[in-house]
């Protein structure tokens, strides 16, 4: 009996003291399965944070200080002080256009003017009183009547044909590998979209001029680089030059018109509707337009800019602004505007779309010493 008590309390003294050995193991065992998970975890979400990101292509069109890297050319794209004639095209549609004003319409307008001057001086004397008292009682005379009526048909037959081509060449449909530049004119600015290159979008307010009232501290304000006042926007319309510009315009709110005289453009924007048209620019240099269709209290200050580059510097503009170039001879994704021009429009902006009630941007972060590239 008393071996089989020193028995007893032996056992339980080494249970006692094996216990807390044996109820600690799982813990250890689940503690060294969880670092080899964490560790896995850890280096796999490695790779994915070293990429670094890539950095933005500079915008080929700005300098370092924002400023513009070309400057307006004076006569050229821009309203002249005392002209008198179209203005200089820089499309070849433009070019055609203002050969029919210079030598047909001019030409036939002065004959006919100066025809019927004279014609009605010989009259006025060869018929007064005093030289001829006893008037003629002639009532018809064939040959003048057959005259005086063929004569302005031929005329409107020599007006009509070069009239009706060049109608035509300014309705042509775009070729596939066209550059789609979706206008949308608003109360009072415009905004832009690039739908073949990646979405771009750019919104155009006129610049103000450096002593105005309502210039917001840290706003740009106008320069001799950015063009004449009145019509300098913040943000040009970058497009290549040789290239076919298939133009589509809107509006969120009322009529516009998008006119661009120098290229011998001008297109009514109309809420709900798309319409289109085709031109190239073949000369590169600063073109500027206006809004032409009165569309309320600040109508004369919706002006239009655009920069016409190399189709090289217009690739890297677009990388700039985080697009892409599209295939080559790529048709384009743009919705027609022709036919079923008279649907809504359904792209990315909406018929019934808001913005700014007065002509102004955000205050930007910097001043003219360092312009910003514009609101993308």
């Amino acid at each position: 009996m008393r071996i089989l008590g020193l028995t007893t309390i032996a056992l339980a003294a080494g249970l006692a003291f094996a216990t807390p050995g044996h109820a600690q193991a799982p813990a250890t065992t689940e503690s060294n399965s969880t670092a080899p998970a964490a560790a896995a975890t850890e280096n796999a979400a490695a790779p994915a944070a070293a990429p670094a990101t890539a950095a933005k292509p500079a915008d080929p069109t700005l300098n370092a200080d924002g400023s513009h890297k070309t400057a307006p050319v004076a006569g050229i794209g821009q309203p002249v002080q005392g002209g008198w004639t179209l203005p200089h095209q820089v499309s070849p549609t433009g070019r055609e256009a203002l050969q029919f004003h210079d030598y047909v319409l001019m030409p036939v307008i002065v004959f006919i003017s100066l025809f019927v001057l004279v014609l009605l001086l010989w009259v006025m004397a060869r018929y007064r009183r005093k030289a001829n008292p006893v008037p003629s009682r002639t009532a018809h005379n064939t040959l003048l009547e057959i005259v005086w009526t063929l004569l302005p048909v031929l005329i409107l037959i020599a007006i009509a044909v070069p009239s009706i081509r060049l109608l035509a060449n300014q309705f042509k449909p775009a070729p596939d590998g066209a550059v789609t530049l979706k206008a949308i004119g608003n109360q009072w600015y415009w905004s832009y979209e690039y739908p073949d290159h990646g979405g771009i979008e750019i919104t155009a307010n006129m610049l103000k001029e450096k002593g105005d009232k309502t210039l917001a501290p840290g706003e740009r304000y106008r320069t001799d680089a950015d063009g004449p006042r009145l019509m300098a926007t913040d943000n040009r319309v970058i497009l290549p030059v040789g290239v076919p510009i298939r133009l589509i315009t809107t509006a969120t709110d009322v009529i516009h018109s998008w006119a661009l005289p120098a290229a011998w453009v001008k297109l009514d924007a109309v809420p709900g509707r798309l319409n289109e048209t085709t031109f190239t620019i073949d000369t590169p240099g600063v073109y500027y337009g206006q809004c032409s269709e009165l569309c309320g209290a600040r109508h004369a200050f919706m002006p239009i800019t655009v920069e016409a580059v190399s189709p090289a510097v217009f690739a890297q503009w677009v990388a700039a602004k985080g697009g892409t170039m599209p295939g080559t001879a790529k048709p384009s994704a743009a919705p027609p505007a022709q036919p079923g021009s008279d649907k809504a429009d359904d792209t990315a902006t909406p018929a019934n779309g808001t913005g700014p009630v007065e002509n102004v941007t955000v205050a930007p972060a910097t001043t003219n010493q360092a312009a910003p590239a514009g609101k993308n």
